[in-house]
């Protein structure tokens, strides 16, 4: 399982985010540029449509894949009364004939993003992942290097964590806390809520920009 909220920020803000990030965090960021297929199964593998999405690390000298599956939400009352979506989701390394194999069972290309940024991997209650990611489409079938943005000026801010049956109400506990330090630069909610932008983003960066993140939070 792992436990998930996202947000959006105005470009003009990461810098200011990288400087909390890092304070919080106390662990350097590290690139990202990922390539993301999304698979759809086609009608020989069943009537409920299934939805695969492959990975491809370009930031490593060789190039790696990663097949992942989410799963359904979490639901009921309880699921209702928390800030964190906790879905299911499997996830496994794979070979660079991935995409050729999917094709060969029946899966067809949805679409394809080309996800440029950063991303900061820490303990805090919990392994937290947060990244900081322009959005962008391919003009042509894989041709990465003419990916454009989708929303110029906006960048997706996801802040992931595992968990299991067991332990996610703890997981679930140390994202809400951890989202709390990134309130005054921008609204984290479940996927599919859209909370917008925060309108005092603009002083809370001059702050902390200001300030040079020399403030230990």
């Amino acid at each position: 399982m792992e436990c998930v909220v996202q947000g959006i920020i105005e470009t003009q803000y990461v810098e200011a985010l990288e400087i909390l990030l890092q304070g919080l965090c106390g662990v350097n960021k590290e690139r990202l540029r990922v390539h993301e297929i999304c698979l759809k199964s086609g009608p020989n593998l069943g009537f409920v449509v299934s939805e695969v999405r492959l990975f491809c690390d370009l930031e490593q000298s060789e190039p790696t894949w990663t097949v992942k599956h989410v799963g359904g939400a979490m639901r009921g009352a309880g699921a209702e009364q928390i800030s964190v979506l906790v879905r299911s989701m499997v996830e496994s390394k794979a070979s660079k004939n991935v995409l050729r194999l999917f094709y060969a069972l029946g899966y067809k290309l949805d679409h394809e993003l080309l996800r440029v940024g950063i991303t900061f991997h820490f303990q805090r209650g919990a392994p937290i992942t947060v990244t900081v990611s322009s959005v962008n489409k391919m003009l042509k079938l894989h041709a990465t290097d003419e990916a454009v943005p989708v929303t110029p000026g906006i960048q997706l801010v996801e802040v992931t964590a595992p968990a299991t049956s067991e332990n996610y109400n703890e997981v679930v506990a140390a994202v809400s806390s951890f989202c709390e330090y990134l309130a005054p630069l921008l609204h984290l909610s479940k996927p599919g809520v859209s909370t917008g932008v925060v309108p005092t983003a603009a002083a809370a960066a001059a702050s902390l920009m200001s300030d040079g993140g020399g403030t230990t939070l």
